[in-house]
């Protein structure tokens, strides 16, 4: 599987419609992704690619435990939008972190299907 990061629209998005298999955004917001995947779709069009063949992922650029609602919202819109994995980064010690994430956020996410 080639997964191919960024998000500049006129190269990064068009190599991602040309070689790749997956994308992996920067979680800025959920309109920005929206657009940046209608950018990518226009490429998919240009290159004579199936749109939903790319696999769509996201890297939230935002502390997930400062505000665990936000997150949740941000995290259904991303869903909406054909996004299936969302990555997220430690703000404090790792193992706090983890235990952290599994008690506020897991049984929340696995509430949204």
């Amino acid at each position: 599987m080639i997964m191919i990061g960024g998000g500049g629209e006129k190269r990064t998005l068009r190599l991602v419609a040309r070689y790749g298999d997956a994308c992996n955004l920067f979680g800025s917001s959920v309109d920005d992704v929206a657009h940046k995947l209608d950018v990518l779709r226009s490429h998919c069009e240009a290159e004579g690619r199936d749109y939903d063949r790319i696999v769509k992922t996201v890297a939230f650029m935002r502390p997930v435990l400062d505000d665990v609602d936000g997150f949740l919202d941000d995290v259904a819109g991303y869903a909406k939008l054909g996004v299936t994995e969302i990555q997220i980064m430690p703000d404090r010690h790792p193992v706090e972190f983890i235990e952290q994430a599994a008690e506020r956020l897991l049984p929340r996410l696995l509430q949204l299907g």
